[in-house]
């Protein structure tokens, strides 16, 4: 370890990249403590530490949105165009198309941008309206026109900001920009957390405190395996023979990671989980007895532990073999291979090895779909047996955390070993 970091120091170029990076995400954080005026910023922690929902949304914000910062709604929008445009570009015929073109993920780029801008918009007026019905004007007050206008605007023009910071930070090929936005804001918490724990810790908690790190060690080494997990198909390639030289007979793999689909399964599920309750908050005070009854029901059904932990787990659930059925495309591997001479052995070319790699990674995302179920309700199922609410294991911050780990530190050994061939 310590003679990559001395390659790493006198490497002049990726120090400066690391460096610049690392300010990247002091200036993020920064703006993450800047809120928006006229907000009670004390009775908004409380609040999103009681709300189990609204606590993963701030997850995703880098701990913007419980300080009703600048940058509340952190690159949640920008997640949520990119998520659309890459349903849509399976869908609809011209922007497949456009997908293929030299230019054409540029393009796609760009509307993802613009698709963002209404977004935030939409967002940060619903999280606004909403936060005021909750408090009861305690929170958030009455807020005149130019307010909202200006609130909208600055809460909009901090997601952009957080999109510019993170295609910079990306820019220095160290790390995706985003991801590494959303690992600062869940490192961030971590000392008020330990805070917290320490200010409520009693002796008699010290054996559930010695499971809680016990279960945290295992849930990381597992998060690690299946992170890493893949299952390697051996690809074989034809000889073949033009004039006087001979091309192919290689042995290679082709490998199927165990969780294709990453977190994004989770942010479709937090997203779906958030419409009804969010929905039902606005129509609580209706004037129709029953239209607030249902609301109310609603309200109290997502509150429930039980409901809210197995509807979650179902959601992530369907939406890993969702999302993995929209990226995965066994069809056009198998025509690549057969067009590049290759086939896997024991199985014919073509349709064969379509359904051969189909059914082979329907098994494999078995195992995906419920790791990412269970890291996903992991808190609610911790919580009870620990006793410790202060300081909750977040399966979804350990899997970003070690997956942004695991790919920062390829992308250095990378950079490391490409400076090493080039003679730097």
């Amino acid at each position: 370890m310590f003679e990559k970091l001395r390659q790493i120091w006198k490497s002049k170029d990726l120090r400066k990249s690391i460096f610049f990076v690392l300010m990247m995400l002091v200036v993020f954080r920064i703006a993450a403590h800047i809120p928006i005026p006229g907000i009670d910023v004390a009775g908004l922690k409380d609040f999103f530490a009681q709300n189990q929902i609204l606590g993963l949304l701030n997850l995703f914000s880098g701990g913007g949105l419980e300080n009703f910062s600048i940058v509340m709604l952190g690159i949640g929008p920008y997640i949520t165009a990119s998520i659309i445009l890459q349903l849509l570009t399976m869908i609809i015929p011209a922007l497949e198309t456009l997908s293929k073109e030299p230019d054409g993920q540029q393009k796609i780029n760009r509307y993802t941008r613009f698709l963002t801008l209404p977004l935030a918009a939409l967002q940060g007026y619903s999280f606004i309206t909403l936060m005021q019905r909750q408090g009861g004007g305690q929170l958030i007050g009455d807020l005149t026109s130019f307010q909202w206008i200006s609130a909208i605007i600055t809460v909009t023009a901090g997601t952009v900001f957080l999109m510019w910071l993170g295609e910079l930070m990306s820019e220095k090929k160290i790390g995706n920009g985003i991801s590494l936005l959303i690992f600062a804001g869940i490192i961030a918490s971590l000392p008020s957390a330990v805070q917290r724990l320490i200010a409520t810790f009693d002796a008699t908690q010290a054996f559930n405190l010695l499971i809680f790190l016990g279960i945290a060690i295992v849930t990381i080494v597992v998060v690690v395996i299946i992170t890493e997990g893949q299952r390697n198909i051996p690809v074989n390639y034809a000889r073949r023979v033009r004039g006087n030289r001979m091309y192919g007979g290689v042995n290679t793999h082709l490998p199927l990671r165990v969780n294709m689909a990453g977190v994004i399964p989770i942010i479709f599920a937090i997203s779906i989980i958030l419409i009804p309750p969010m929905i039902a908050q606005f129509f609580v005070s209706a004037t129709t007895p029953w239209v607030a009854g249902g609301a109310r029901f609603v309200v109290n059904l997502f509150q429930n532990q039980v409901f809210y932990g197995l509807f979650y787990f179902i959601m992530v659930f369907a939406f890993t073999y969702f999302y993995t059925f929209v990226v995965f495309h066994p069809h056009q591997i198998a025509e690549n291979l057969q067009k590049q001479g290759g086939f896997i052995p024991g199985i014919r070319p073509g349709r064969h090895t379509a359904d051969y790699l189909q059914k082979t990674a329907n098994k494999i995302l078995l195992a995906g779909a419920l790791f990412l179920g269970l890291i996903a309700v992991l808190p609610i199922i911790i919580q009870p047996i620990t006793g410790i609410s202060s300081l909750a294991i977040g399966g979804t911050s350990l899997l970003i955390v070690v997956a942004v780990v695991i790919e920062l530190v390829k992308q250095i050994d990378s950079q490391l070993t490409m400076r090493d061939y080039d003679g730097l």
